[in-house]
C-alpha cells in the first residue's frame, strides 16, 4: 500500500467517523429496544463476533437442557456435554447427520423449541446482514487540510473533495458549519453553530473533484487579524456534510468530514490534480490530492 493509499484510507475513514465520542450519564436505555440500530452501527468483525457468540451461547443453553433428563439423546455418551452440544448444533442448523436423535418426549419438545429459535434467529441474522450489506454508502475523499488563499483578490477558505468511486452523484449538495464554544454574558457555556456560506454549494453532477470555497468577508467568522488563533481559543471546528443521489443505486448517499483550526493552512492553495488531454480524457492524479503549493504559484481552478 502506497503512502497515497494510506492517506486516502485515513481520510475516507475519518469522513465516516468524525463524530465526537459521547458518554451518557443517567440515561436509561433498553438494549433490546435499540438492538437493530446497535448492530447496524457495528463493523463487520464486531457483527460477526456478536452472531457467532450468540450461536455458541444458544447451543450451550440447549445442550445443557438436553442433559436435564438423562438418556434424551440416542447414541450419546451418558452425561456427555460435548455430545449434547454438538447435537444442539446439528439441530439448530438443521444438519441432522442421523447419528444422534431425540430419544423421549422431553427431548422432542426441546428440539421443537430449538428448531423454532433457529428459524427465527437465522431469519433475523439474514435480514440484518442484507440490510448492512445493501446500505448505500458514499466514498468521498476530502483533503486532509483546508486552505485560506486569495481568489480574485479576496481571501477564501477552501476545501477539496473527490468522488473516489468516479460514479455519478447527481444533485450533490455541500453544507459547511463552524462549531464554536462560547460563554454567554450570563456565564452559561454553550456551543453555537455558525453557517459558512459557500460560493457554490451544489453541483448537478459530482464525478471527479470539487473545490468548495467560503468567501471571507465582514460577515465571515474568519474575517480579521488572528482569526485562526481567536477561533482556536473557542475550540472551533468546521463540519462538512455532503449528500446526493447515487445514480447507479438511485438512492441517497452522504459523506462527512471535519477540520480543526490546526488543519487550516494560510497562504497556500491546492496543487492541480486534474488534466484534460486533447481526446477529452480526464486524468485525476491522486498523488497530489493533499499537496499544497504557495498561493502565488499559478494554478488552474479544477
Amino acid at each position: 500500500m502506497t503512502q497515497m493509499d494510506r492517506t486516502a484510507k485515513v481520510s475516507l475513514q475519518k469522513s465516516r467517523s468524525f463524530s465526537p465520542k459521547i458518554r451518557a450519564v443517567g440515561q436509561k436505555r433498553a438494549f433490546q429496544g435499540d438492538f437493530y440500530h446497535y448492530v447496524l452501527g457495528r463493523g463487520w468483525f464486531a457483527l460477526t463476533s456478536i452472531v457467532f457468540g450468540a450461536f455458541l451461547v444458544s447451543n450451550v443453553v440447549f445442550g445443557l437442557a438436553y442433559l436435564i433428563v438423562p438418556g434424551s439423546i440416542t447414541h450419546a455418551a451418558p452425561g456427555s456435554f460435548v455430545d449434547a452440544f454438538f447435537f444442539s448444533v446439528e439441530t439448530i442448523a438443521t444438519i441432522g447427520y442421523g447419528d444422534m436423535a431425540p430419544a423421549n418426549t422431553y427431548a422432542h419438545v426441546v428440539v421443537t423449541v430449538e428448531a423454532f429459535a433457529g428459524i427465527v434467529g437465522f431469519a433475523l441474522v439474514a435480514g440484518i446482514t442484507f440490510a448492512k450489506f445493501s446500505r448505500p454508502t458514499a466514498k468521498v475523499l476530502f483533503s486532509n487540510r483546508a486552505v485560506i488563499a486569495l481568489r480574485d483578490g479576496v481571501p477564501h477558505l477552501m476545501f477539496r473533495m473527490a468522488n473516489w468511486r468516479h460514479n455519478e452523484i447527481v444533485q450533490a449538495q455541500l453544507s459547511a458549519v463552524l462549531l464554536v464554544s462560547e460563554t454567554t454574558a450570563e456565564g452559561d457555556f454553550m456551543r453555537r453553530l455558525i453557517d459558512l456560506p459557500l460560493e457554490r454549494d451544489r453541483t448537478p453532477l459530482f464525478t471527479l473533484t470539487w473545490t468548495a470555497m467560503h468567501r471571507i468577508d465582514e460577515q465571515s467568522p474568519f474575517f480579521g487579524p488572528n482569526a485562526i488563533e481567536r477561533l482556536s481559543n473557542l475550540h472551533a471546528e468546521i463540519f462538512l456534510s455532503l449528500h446526493g443521489i447515487d445514480e447507479r443505486l438511485a438512492q441517497s448517499i452522504h459523506a462527512r468530514y471535519s477540520y480543526n483550526m490546526g488543519e487550516i493552512v494560510v497562504g497556500s492553495r491546492f496543487a492541480d490534480v486534474l488534466t484534460i488531454v486533447p481526446t477529452g480524457l480526464r486524468i485525476v492524479d491522486y498523488r497530489n490530492f493533499h499537496s499544497l503549493v504557495p498561493q502565488d504559484q499559478a494554478a488552474n481552478d479544477r
